[in-house]
C-alpha cells in the first residue's frame, strides 16, 4: 500500500506515517490519562508524539515531559523528536545527571519539550527547581516500572497534583504479570483509560511478520561438566554447615533461590537476637552464592567467564578488608581443583561453535545483514566479541557502570555503536541487557540468546529487535540438564502468560477502565467528605491550615490545640545561651557530616536554590534544606507534595534538614542511632559536637520502635547516650514513630520557626565564634558544587583560601574530588562580574 504521512502544523513533513492504529491509540491518548499497550518496534513513542503535538499546539505557553529509564533511551527519544517536531531544536532539551543542576532549572524555563531520566526529576522536584504547573503533557516511557519507590509514582503524584491542565500517557510493550499488577500502574500514574493493540489486531497486522523461535539444546564436554561437579561438592559441604544451624533441610545444589532467601531471612533473625551462630552462617551463605554464580556460568556461559570470575574472587580475597568468606572461598581444596581445570582447559564451550555456526548461516547462506547476539554476562560479551570477531565484523555494546571492574562503555560510545551498526559497518551485535528494553536497535535478520531470560519482559522486548519489517528469526541456546533448562520452562511459562495477559487486558480493558474510574470516585468522594465535615470538623480543619500555614492534623477537635499553637516564650525570657552546647564541647573540629560529593555530572542536588511551585497569592510558605544523602527516604519526597512547603537540597556540612537559621534536625533511625553509638566511620558524639558549633537549636530525632529493645545493648548505656546529648550538648532529642512522623515533626518545626518566629533559612548556620581554619573552610564550601570535603581537600592542596580562589582550571582538577564540571563552575563564581539583576 502507499505510504501516506500525518499532516500536522508541529509536525515535520513526511516523516511520522500514517498508520491508522497510531492514529487512534492517539486520539483516546489525547482525551484522557491513557495506558498505551503496544508490541516492541511497532511505534508507542510516535503515538506519544502525536499526543504531544496536538497539546502542544493547543497551548503556546505549555511544555511536554517524556520521561524514560535510561540516558540512551532519552538521547534517542531526543533525536527522535527534534527530527519530527518542527520546533526549535534547542528548545526540545535532555535532562540526565550529566546536566548540572542550575543548568537545568535555566533551560527548563526555556525548553518547550524537556526528555529525561526520571530521577532527575524526581530531584529538581524535591529540589524546587522546576516547576509541573505548565507540563501539558506527560509520558511515561517502559511505565511497567511505576510501582513502589520508583521515581515515576512520585513524579505523577506531584503531576497531577501541581499541573494546571495535565494530561498522562503510559507506554509499555509488557505493562506487568496480572491484572493485579497493571491496576497499581494504572493508578500510581492516574491512568482512566486503557488502550492494547498485538499483533494479531487487523490493523496491526499489516505491520509485523511472524518472529518464530526456535530453541536449540547443546551437551555440555566432560571438562565442562567436572568443573561445575567440582563445585557442586562444595556447595554440598555448605549447605550441610547451614543444615546443621537448622536454617534449611537441603543439601542439593539445585536449591531454589526462593529457599536461598529463606535461609538468609532466618539467618538475619539469629543475628538480630544476637544469637553468634547467625553471623558464621551469612558466612556460609555468602559461599554458596558466589559458588552458585560460579556453577552458572561455567554451565550456561562459557569457561572464559569463570576463570575471569574466579580471578576477581582471588583478587578479592587478597584485597584488604577481605571477607572471610572470599578467603574460604578461594583457598577450597575443591574449588582450587575447579579452578585449575577452567584454567587449563584449551577447547570452546559448544555455545561458541554454535553460535558461530548459526552467524555464518544468517550472513553468509541466507546473505543477512545483521544479528544481535544477547548474552547475560558480560564477560560472556567480551570473549563473544573476541571469538566471533575472528570471523565476523562484531563490536560490543554494554552499560556504562560495572562493579566487576570490567570495562564499561560510555553513553557517547554506546550512541555511536548503535549509529555504526544501524549505517552497516559491521554485522553483528553482541550485547548485555542495556539494548533490551525500548533502545532502537535497527531491524535484524537473526536475535540469538546465549541462554534463556526467565523475564518474560525483557524476552519479549529482546524478540521485538527482529520480525518488524520482515520475517523474522530467534534462536535460544539451551545447555542440557543445568539451570538453562530450568530458565527455559519459566521463560516458556511467563511469556504465555504475558501473551495471554496482554490479550486478556484487550478483553478486560473496559472493566479495568471502570474499576480505575470507580476508585477515582471514592478518593473524590474522600476528599468532598473531608473539606465539607458533615460536622464542622472541616471549617476547623481549614481554619487550623489557614493559621498554621499548613493543614489540620488528623484526629484535632474543638479544644484541642494545633500541632504549631502552643504559645513559645518571648526570646527575652530563653537563655540566650541554651541550646548551644557546654564548654566541654569546645576545640573540636566540627566533622564533615559525613557529606558525599557526587562525581560531576552525577544526579546529586547540590547547593541550588529553590524554584518555588506556583501557588495561590499571599499564600505562607515555609523552606525545609534537606541533605541529598536523605533522598534514600521518603521524608523529603513527602514534605515536598505539601502545600505551602518549599524543598531545597544541599550537601549540608551537618544535619540532615535545616529549618531555619538557628534549627538543624539529624535525624537517626533506632539502628543508626545503635550504630553511632557502638562505633562506625563517624561516632554519635561527633555529629553532636559539630551541630552545637553551627546551631542554636540543634535537634535529633530518634526514628522507629523502642531503642532500649532493638539491639542487646544495656539500657544504661543507651540513657548514658540520651542523658549526654541533651545535658552536656544540649541537643533537644524527640521521638518519631516512622518516616511520615518525622515529616510531620519537621514541617510543625518549620511552621513555628519560620511562620510564628520569623526567622529566615541559613543552611550554613549562624554560630559565631569559628576557629580560623572553619572560617576558610566554610568560605571554599560556600562555592557553587563545592561540599565541606572537597572545600578540605582543596585548602590543602593550595594552602590559603586566596590561593584556591586564584587557581585556573587545570590545577584545580589535580585536586582529588575536582572534576572538569565542578572546575569550571569555581572559575565562574571567582572569576565573573559581579551583576546583580
Amino acid at each position: 500500500m502507499a505510504e501516506s504521512y500525518v499532516d500536522h502544523p508541529l509536525l515535520a513533513p513526511n516523516v511520522i506515517e500514517e498508520r491508522q492504529y497510531q492514529v487512534s491509540l492517539a486520539a483516546t491518548a489525547e482525551r484522557a490519562n491513557t495506558l498505551v499497550c503496544l508490541p516492541t518496534g511497532l511505534g508507542k513513542t510516535t503515538v506519544s508524539l502525536l499526543v504531544t503535538a496536538e497539546r502542544l499546539a493547543g497551548d503556546a505557553g505549555g511544555k511536554s515531559l517524556l520521561l524514560a529509564p535510561t540516558k540512551p533511551l532519552v538521547e534517542q527519544h531526543a533525536d527522535f523528536y527534534r527530527m519530527a517536531l518542527e520546533i526549535p531544536d534547542d528548545e526540545i532539551v535532555v535532562f540526565t545527571g550529566e546536566v548540572r543542576p542550575d543548568d537545568r532549572a535555566e533551560l527548563w524555563e526555556s525548553a518547550r519539550v524537556v526528555i529525561a531520566t526520571p530521577q532527575v526529576v524526581e530531584n529538581d522536584l524535591i529540589g524546587g527547581r522546576v516547576s509541573l504547573r505548565d507540563v501539558v503533557h506527560c509520558t511515561f516511557d517502559e511505565c511497567h516500572r511505576a510501582t513502589g519507590d520508583y521515581a515515576y509514582t512520585y513524579i505523577a503524584e506531584r503531576y497531577l497534583a501541581d499541573a494546571a491542565d495535565p494530561l498522562v500517557t503510559g507506554m509499555s510493550a509488557s505493562p506487568g504479570g496480572n491484572e493485579e499488577d497493571i491496576q497499581i500502574v494504572c493508578e500510581n500514574l492516574g491512568i482512566e483509560a486503557v488502550e492494547v493493540r498485538t499483533e494479531h489486531d487487523e490493523d496491526v497486522g499489516d505491520y509485523t511478520f511472524d518472529t518464530d523461535v526456535e530453541w536449540e539444546r547443546i551437551d555440555l564436554p566432560d571438562d565442562v561438566v567436572e568443573v561445575r561437579d567440582a563445585l557442586n561438592e562444595v556447595i554440598r559441604d555448605r549447605l550441610e554447615k547451614l543444615k546443621d544451624l537448622g536454617v534449611t533441610n537441603s543439601t542439593s545444589p539445585e536449591v531454589s533461590q526462593k529457599d536461598l532467601n529463606e535461609m538468609r531471612a532466618q539467618l538475619q533473625r539469629l543475628i538480630d537476637n544476637d544469637n553468634s551462630d547467625g553471623y558464621s552462617g551469612m558466612s556460609v551463605h555468602a559461599e554458596v552464592m558466589k559458588l552458585r554464580r560460579a556453577v552458572e556460568l561455567v554451565e550456561t556461559q562459557s569457561v572464559e567467564s569463570v576463570r575471569r570470575y574466579f580471578e576477581r574472587q582471588r583478587n578479592a580475597a587478597r584485597s584488604s578488608g577481605a571477607s572471610k568468606a572470599s578467603q574460604r572461598l578461594v583457598s577450597d581444596p575443591k574449588v582450587k581443583q575447579a579452578m585449575r581445570i577452567a584454567e587449563n582447559f584449551d577447547g570452546l564451550h559448544p555455545k561458541f561453535r554454535r553460535a558461530r555456526m548459526l552467524l555464518a548461516e544468517t550472513l553468509g547462506i541466507e546473505q543477512g545483514e545483521r544479528v544481535i547476539v544477547f548474552t547475560e554476562s558480560r564477560d560472556t560479551a567480551e570473549a563473544l566479541t573476541d571469538f566471533l570477531g575472528q570471523h565476523f565484523e562484531t563490536r560490543r555494546f554494554v552499560g556504562q557502570g560495572d562493579k566487576e571492574a570490567s570495562e564499561g562503555m560510555t553513553q557517547k560510545e554506546q550512541k555511536e555503536r548503535l549509529d555504526e551498526f544501524k549505517a552497516g559497518e559491521f554485522e553483528v551485535l553482541v550485547s548485555t541487557s542495556v539494548a533490551e528494553e525500548g533502545l532502537d536497535v535497527p531491524e535484524v535478520d537473526l536475535v540469538l540468546f546465549f541462554e534463556p531470560v526467565p523475564t518474560a519482559i525483557r524476552s519479549v522486548q529482546r524478540k521485538g529487535r527482529t520480525g518488524r519489517q520482515a520475517k523474522g528469526r530467534v534462536v535460544v541456546l539451551m545447555a542440557e540438564d543445568t539451570r538453562d533448562e530450568a530458565y527455559f520452562w519459566i521463560s516458556r511459562r511467563r511469556e504465555k502468560e504475558m501473551r495471554d495477559q496482554l490479550q486478556d487486558l484487550k478483553g478486560i480493558a473496559e472493566e479495568l477502565e471502570e474499576d480505575l474510574d470507580d476508585g477515582q470516585e471514592a478518593l473524590d468522594a474522600f476528599a468532598d467528605a473531608d473539606a465539607s465535615g458533615g460536622d464542622g470538623g472541616g471549617e476547623r480543619a481549614s481554619a487550623a491550615a489557614a493559621s498554621d500555614g499548613g493543614s489540620a492534623e488528623a484526629g484535632e477537635s474543638e479544644g484541642q490545640a494545633g500541632l504549631a499553637d502552643f504559645s513559645a516564650p518571648e526570646p527575652d525570657d530563653v537563655d540566650a545561651d541554651a541550646g548551644n552546647g557546654s564548654e566541654s564541647t569546645e576545640g573540636g573540629d566540627g566533622g564533615e557530616g559525613g557529606a558525599s560529593e557526587g562525581d560531576d555530572g552525577g544526579e546529586s542536588a547540590v547547593g541550588e536554590g529553590s524554584v518555588a511551585r506556583a501557588e495561590p497569592p499571599g499564600e505562607e510558605r515555609v523552606e525545609v534544606v534537606v541533605d541529598q544523602r536523605e533522598l534514600e527516604s521518603s521524608i523529603a519526597r513527602d514534605l515536598s507534595k505539601r502545600e505551602g512547603v518549599n524543598t531545597r537540597l544541599e550537601t549540608l556540612e551537618v544535619g540532615d534538614y535545616v529549618l531555619s537559621d538557628r534549627v538543624a534536625v539529624e535525624r537517626k533511625s533506632v539502628d543508626d542511632f545503635l550504630d553511632t553509638l557502638l562505633g562506625g566511620d563517624r561516632s554519635l558524639f561527633e555529629q553532636a559536637k559539630a551541630l552545637v558549633r553551627h546551631y542554636d537549636r540543634p535537634v535529633l530525632v530518634l526514628e522507629g520502635g523502642s531503642v532500649y529493645e532493638a539491639r542487646n545493648v544495656h539500657p544504661n548505656a543507651i540513657r548514658g547516650a540520651l542523658s549526654s546529648l541533651a545535658v552536656d550538648y544540649g541537643i533537644s532529642l524527640m521521638r518519631s514513630t516512622g518516616e511520615e512522623d518525622t515529616a510531620e515533626l519537621l514541617l510543625t518545626i518549620a511552621q513555628r520557626e519560620q511562620l510564628k518566629r520569623d526567622r529566615e533559612v541559613n543552611a550554613h548556620g549562624e554560630k559565631a565564634a569559628k576557629t580560623l581554619d572553619e572560617q576558610q573552610e566554610y568560605v571554599v564550601s560556600s562555592i557553587a558544587d563545592i561540599g565541606p570535603v572537597t572545600a578540605r581537600s582543596l585548602l590543602s592542596h593550595f594552602g590559603s583560601v586566596e590561593a584556591v580562589m586564584t587557581a585556573d582550571d587545570e590545577e584545580l582538577q589535580d585536586v582529588a574530588g575536582v572534576g572538569a564540571v565542578t572546575a569550571e563552575r569555581v572559575r565562574e563564581v571567582v572569576g565573573s562580574d559581579y551583576a546583580p539583576e
